[in-house]
């Protein structure tokens, strides 16, 4: 089984930043911890970052200056891609099935805590993402619809709430018994903290990998638990 990933990237990589957003519950401030680190390579050494706030009134008003009325503010955002594969010895429909049931994606994605698939609206899902990163407990949730699937070649859905994000799961067939799986997430920062896209990369490629590569063995017992 191998597994290769590529990650998108349009900005110079001499500064990096790790994004933490949060919304205050004071005057709906959001609030993005960045973690900053002025390297030329692409590691992350939680022992060298600094903590740097950027506070952004999110959905309250800027002043121009005392003598001019104020106007909404926001931060112009940006769309940012991450993607991984790798192959699994199962056959293209097993893969599919498997990646199907979202409830039991906390079984094999690391970072992701719970999925609740709505009972009344069955394309959508409640999911809750935990870890610890950095010395750092991240918790976000976010509402999800997965959009309209192609059987055993597409899975893909857009956040609705929360959490902004959005993804495809594509899977390529290699043989009788076993294809490709390959996941694309992307993830929305402001534009004016684009650079944090190239700290991001070892980081969320090492997350998205180890997800998968716990996917290929799963499947492998769901395609078992299936065949008795």
């Amino acid at each position: 089984m191998s597994a290769t990933s590529s990650f998108s990237v349009s900005t110079p990589t001499y500064m990096t930043h790790l994004i933490r957003r949060s919304r205050s519950r004071s005057g709906g401030a959001v609030v993005f911890n960045a973690i900053s680190s002025l390297r030329k390579s692409h590691c992350l050494r939680p022992q060298s970052m600094t903590d740097v706030f950027f506070r952004y009134p999110y959905g309250a008003t800027k002043r121009n200056s005392i003598f001019t009325s104020t106007r909404p503010f926001s931060p112009v955002m940006e769309w940012q891609d991450c993607t991984v594969r790798t192959e699994i010895d199962v056959p293209i429909s097993v893969a599919y099935n498997c990646y199907s049931d979202r409830q039991s994606i906390p079984r094999w994605m690391p970072f992701i805590s719970s999925v609740e698939v709505l009972e009344d609206k069955p394309d959508l899902s409640k999911w809750s993402l935990k870890y610890e990163a950095f010395g750092r407990d991240i918790e976000f949730s976010w509402l999800a619809r997965n959009m309209q699937p192609i059987p055993n070649q597409k899975i893909h859905w857009r956040s609705l709430e929360g959490l902004p994000n959005r993804g495809a799961v594509r899977f390529y067939p290699k043989s009788p018994s076993s294809c490709t799986v390959e996941l694309t997430v992307s993830y929305e920062i402001p534009q004016v903290l684009i650079p944090v896209a190239s700290a991001l990369r070892p980081f969320l490629e090492g997350l998205l990998l180890r997800g998968l590569e716990r996917f290929a063995k799963f499947a492998k017992t769901y395609h078992a638990d299936s065949t008795v």
